[in-house]
């Protein structure tokens, strides 16, 4: 079954919306998830719900959507140059209106590489924010920690500190000023070859697998219904980006580590993206790679189940359609 072929401003604002809608529903697990993963030395949070009830009673409801300003306005091309360059490749690539595993997985490689050059500048500014947080509560901890015996947890140190003032909440603007001032361009793209490392598997993964399970039960010569339900969109995202996610995610916790500049009392710094690696295999241990795997896991198949759901009722034809 050929599938209908669209323009690319329609492939642009399908992505788009996807995107916005996608992160608005699942941006506090990600955020949980970041904390999670970025958590070296006091264990301030022993799990995605216990991160997301301290994040609340600390930091308030808005608390759990620190960096969610930066990610929505940068979201939008960033979801609709990785939806619409797969389906660009994958137009590319088909004969005769198929496309064999290995354009699948092609099409997927061109698609991750093409949105890091939104997707670097973005998480680097949205993990100082999301763990902005975590930070704070962990120097509130370890000031009020005993000489000896169990760290105290955060609740009970923040009740018994009620004067510790927290620093000032940095912007993603003043933090892009500093880096463009300290390290340049460059600084903005920290991390870009983990990003890379991490975007190219899970989009080789992940597109083949959303469009083989969003084919499931459709017949080829099926011409009387071009798109699969939504329902089924939706559920093969969901299913293919948990998949995708899981697979990826010790790339994706070498790359958050790399991307956060402000280290906590007895955190690494990390030279690269070996020394990264070997540094979090000797001090951690191999669980280490797999934190946060379940709040990714969470982030993701919603994220993709609601972006291929949108993109797959054409959002975008009927708004050039309606301006046209």
């Amino acid at each position: 079954m050929a599938e209908k072929k669209l323009s690319l401003p329609a492939k642009l604002i399908n992505g788009g919306v996807a995107g916005l809608v996608g992160v608005t529903c699942v941006f506090p697990i990600d955020l949980a998830k970041t904390r999670l993963q970025n958590q070296q030395g006091a264990r301030v949070y022993s799990g995605m719900l216990d991160c997301l009830a301290k994040t609340i009673k600390m930091e308030g409801y808005f608390g759990m959507y620190r960096g969610a300003a930066v990610n929505l306005t940068l979201v939008t091309p960033e979801k609709a140059i990785k939806l619409a360059a797969n389906d660009v490749f994958r137009q590319k690539l088909s004969k005769d209106g198929k496309l064999p595993l290995w354009g699948e997985i092609l099409a997927g490689c061109g698609a991750g590489t093409c949105q890091v050059v939104v997707t670097t500048p973005m998480e680097m500014l949205k993990i100082q924010l999301q763990d902005a947080g975590r930070l704070a509560a962990q120097r509130t901890v370890a000031a009020s920690a005993p000489a000896s015996g169990p760290t105290p947890s955060l609740v009970a140190s923040q009740t018994a500190h009620p004067g510790t003032s927290a620093p000032p909440r940095r912007s993603a603007t003043r933090i892009t000023v500093e880096l463009l001032k300290t390290r340049g361009l460059r600084g903005l793209y920290k991390g870009a070859g983990a990003t890379l490392m991490r975007d190219v598997p899970f989009s080789m993964i992940y597109f083949p697998l959303f469009a083989n399970l969003n084919a499931v039960g459709r017949a080829e010569d099926c011409k009387a219904q071009e798109r699969a339900p939504f329902l089924q969109s939706f559920m093969a995202g969901c299913m293919a980006g948990s998949v995708a996610a899981v697979a990826v995610t010790p790339l994706d916790v070498i790359k958050t580590r790399l991307q956060t500049l402000q280290k906590g009392e007895g955190e690494d710094s990390y030279r690269g993206i070996i020394d990264c690696a070997q540094r979090i295999l000797k001090r951690e241990g191999p669980s280490a790679f797999l934190k946060g795997a379940t709040c990714r896991a969470l982030v993701i198949a919603p994220l993709f189940g609601i972006a291929q759901g949108v993109y797959f009722l054409g959002v975008g034809e009927h708004l050039i359609g309606l301006l046209g």
